[in-house]
C-alpha cells in the first residue's frame, strides 16, 4: 500500500474536481487507501454492541497500527473483566494472536478466525484489520456517482477474485469525493452476492494531523438484527511506533 504523505493528499484533494470524471475505480481505491490507512496510527475507541434483544455491552480499547494497517494491535481498557487483554493482527489479519493477562497465556488463532466476530460484535477480525485487501482480494468497478449523507460520492462495486478467501462475495462502497473517506459500505454474504449481510456507516468526519477521520462508525447486521457502534475518543497519526510493539511480548506490556 502506498505510504501516506500529508502534503500530497492535500494537493490531490485540491485537484480532484478537475479529474473526477477520469478517475478509474482502482485510482479511487488507491486514494482511499492513502486516506484511511496512514503509515502509523494510535488512538482510543469506544465500542458499544446492541444485541437483538436491545441489551448493550460497551468496551474501551486502545489501538495501534503500522505499515498502513498491515500490523494492528488492540489493547482493552474497560470493562475490568477484559482489561489488559490484547489482540495482535499481522499480514492483513491472516495471523492473529490473543493475550489473556489472567491466565498469562498467548494463543494463536486459526487462519479462518479472521471471519469470526470480535468480542461478539458485528465487526469481524477481518473488518478491523488493515492492508490491501480491497485491492488484492476484489475486482473494482466504478458505478454511477450518488449522494450519501448529503455529499457527492463515488460508488464502487467490488467483486471477490476467484481463489480469494475474503469473507464477502461482493462489497459496495460510497466514497466522499472531497475527503476520500468511505461514508457507507455494504457487505454481501460469503456464498450469495445478492444477500446483503452488513452495512457500515461512517460519519462525523474530522481532520486529524491532515487526515480526514470518521469519529463515528455504525455496523448493522441485516441478517441478525444486531448493531455495533464505535466512537473515536482519541486519534493521532504523527506517531513513531516501535516494531517490537507488534509482537507477542509487545502485547503483554
Amino acid at each position: 500500500m502506498k505510504r501516506f504523505i500529508a502534503s500530497t493528499i492535500m494537493m490531490l484533494a485540491a485537484t480532484l474536481p478537475l479529474a473526477a470524471q477520469e478517475m478509474s475505480a482502482d485510482q479511487i481505491l488507491d486514494r482511499v487507501s492513502e486516506t484511511v490507512e496512514p503509515e502509523q496510527a494510535h488512538g482510543k475507541l469506544r465500542m458499544t454492541i446492541t444485541t437483538s434483544t436491545g441489551e448493550h455491552r460497551t468496551f474501551l480499547y486502545e489501538t495501534f497500527s503500522k505499515g498502513s494497517g498491515d500490523k494492528a494491535l488492540i489493547k482493552y481498557i474497560e470493562p475490568s473483566r477484559v482489561k489488559g487483554q490484547a489482540i495482535l493482527m499481522l499480514n492483513d489479519a491472516n495471523d492473529i494472536w490473543t493475550w489473556f493477562p489472567r491466565t498469562k497465556r498467548v494463543r494463536k488463532l486459526a487462519t479462518h478466525a479472521k471471519k469470526q466476530k470480535l468480542e461478539g460484535s458485528d465487526f469481524s477480525y477481518e473488518d478491523m484489520g488493515g492492508g490491501d485487501e480491497f485491492r488484492e482480494e476484489f475486482y473494482a468497478t466504478r458505478l454511477k456517482d450518488e449522494r450519501v449523507q448529503g455529499r457527492p460520492c463515488y460508488k464502487l462495486e467490488l467483486v471477490r477474485r476467484e481463489g480469494s478467501d475474503a469473507s464477502y462475495s461482493r462489497i459496495l462502497l460510497w466514497v466522499d469525493q472531497e475527503q476520500l473517506v468511505p461514508l457507507t459500505i455494504h457487505y454481501y454474504h460469503d456464498r450469495d452476492p445478492q444477500l446483503w449481510e452488513k452495512e457500515l456507516v461512517c460519519s462525523d468526519v474530522r481532520v486529524v494531523d491532515g487526515i480526514p477521520t470518521p469519529f463515528r462508525y455504525s455496523m448493522h447486521n441485516q441478517l441478525e438484527g444486531t448493531s455495533t457502534s464505535m466512537e473515536t475518543v482519541e486519534m493521532r497519526y504523527d506517531v513513531d511506533l516501535p516494531d517490537d510493539l507488534f509482537t507477542e511480548l509487545g502485547m503483554q506490556r
